[in-house]
């Protein structure tokens, strides 16, 4: 027996609730896992609550990412063996997996052995955020000396991944912010120019930064009616990438035809799944991401640990916003 998270509605953080199941063998093609960290993801906000783009069977299963340790193998020539830590990746269907729980059965082709850099907290919050962000950004690169990535939502991990992973591609990011609490925070993460949006015109100051050039991206998790800014502060031939759905407005997204017609821009959504499933692009963030953890270049951020039993508490921080970094469920053993 397990303790597992499941909802049987949709809703808020609330519906959330800890069962005791009991976990089956894996099957060919699935692995089962001890559970030692879950790193949470807004995706999985949006999903509890049937906003995001599949909706869940119920009563269902959450999580997408995690890190933990081997304890059975439905292939017995499977590259993985009992006892190995790994770390999971956002690479399935939560209608058909769900990772927030004491044991759980994955996809093996969904593991990857724990970096020997990161430890057990950290494992849990590599892979959504920084192949987000590698997945996005090397869309444009390379870089040309000065251009800027603006990087909204910055204090979130994906945003603070790709502060990072923009400098090791050689771009400038902008960090944006809506209010001046996280502005130091975001200096210390190796932002070099950080824009409060409630006190500040983002687009006027991307525009001062880049001497009037506007940046060469936008990433942008938001959507909804600031993409008409957004747009205004890239220069020509610009991307404005749209990643999310914080807003809640993402179907009222304008389409900034002035601007984009003016500079030429490209407006494009950013989703992992359909880019990780693909094997030469999958190869490429792994061995990005692997190597800048070997070097030191990127580096996860831990906003906060909870407990399996606060599961609840641990949602409501996520969407509450006030987070620099991760939020990371730790499990007993």
């Amino acid at each position: 027996m397990a303790q597992v998270v499941r909802f049987n509605q949709t809703g808020g953080a609330d519906v959330l609730a800890l069962v005791n199941e009991t976990i089956r063998e894996p099957a060919s093609g699935e692995a089962r896992i001890r559970i030692q960290s879950i790193g949470l993801n807004r995706a999985e906000a949006a999903f509890r609550s049937g906003t995001y783009l599949e909706q869940p069977v119920l009563p269902s299963r959450i999580g997408y990412e995690a890190a933990g340790i081997i304890e059975a193998l439905g292939d017995t020539n499977s590259p993985f063996k009992v006892g190995d830590a790994v770390c999971i990746l956002p690479e399935f269907s939560m209608t058909k997996y769900g990772v927030c729980a004491e044991s759980a059965i994955v996809p093996s082709a969904a593991l990857m052995k724990r970096p020997a850099e990161l430890n057990e907290i950290e494992a849990a919050a590599v892979w959504m955020p920084y192949m987000t962000a590698w997945g996005a950004l090397s869309a444009c690169a390379p870089f040309a000396a000065g251009d800027a990535v603006v990087v909204t939502a910055a204090s979130s991990s994906v945003g603070l991944a790709a502060i990072q992973v923009a400098h090791r591609l050689g771009a400038l990011p902008i960090a944006i912010t809506r209010t001046a609490d996280k502005r130091a925070a975001l200096l210390a993460a190796g932002a070099p120019h950080v824009i409060v949006s409630g006190t500040e015109n983002i687009a006027d100051r991307v525009m001062q930064i880049t001497q009037g050039n506007g940046a060469r991206m936008v990433f942008d998790p938001i959507a909804g009616s600031g993409v008409t800014n957004l747009a205004a502060a890239l220069g020509v031939g610009g991307v404005l990438v749209i990643y999310g759905n914080l807003s809640g407005q993402g179907h009222q997204t304008p389409y900034p035809y002035m601007q984009a017609m003016r500079k030429n821009l490209t407006l494009r959504p950013y989703l992992i799944f359909p880019d990780m499933s693909i094997p030469a692009r999958h190869a490429a963030a792994c061995e990005f991401i692997l190597s800048g953890l070997k070097d030191g270049s990127l580096k996860p951020s831990i906003a906060k640990t909870f407990p399996l039993d606060q599961v609840v508490e641990a949602y409501r921080y996520l969407e509450s916003n006030q987070q620099i970094g991760k939020v990371v469920i730790t499990v007993p053993a």
